[in-house]
């Protein structure tokens, strides 16, 4: 995922959370909003989830999903927390979890 894709700054995790949309499950929050530029992506990994090579490893994880699963045409920006239960499952399993959140904001926004 580009640099360009991806929302870094606390001000904008912040005003996208204050905005208060969201949709969860057990392993993940999805915050998000439209916006007037492109897809952009934040993503937050908590402390209780591990030590810092696990949650660098759970990022580049989030990452590589968000690459195969979200449109990048959309004008959308997304806060994904991830959760717990994340650690309990496979890659594909996270994956098709995050995919079905996925639609369901699509289904919500149209």
């Amino acid at each position: 995922m580009k640099k360009k894709y991806r929302i870094k700054k606390n001000e904008e995790f912040q005003a996208i959370i204050k905005k208060k949309k969201s949709i969860a499950n057990q392993k993940y929050v999805i915050y998000y909003r439209n916006n007037n530029e492109h897809l952009k992506v934040g993503i937050s990994v908590s402390k209780k989830l591990g030590n810092a090579v696990v949650r660098n490893k759970i990022k580049r994880q989030m990452r590589m999903m968000v690459q195969q699963v979200f449109d990048k045409t959309q004008k959308k920006d997304f806060i994904i927390i991830v959760r717990n239960k994340y650690l309990n499952d496979s890659f594909l399993i996270n994956k098709k979890d995050l995919e079905y959140l996925y639609n369901k904001i699509n289904k919500r926004m149209d």
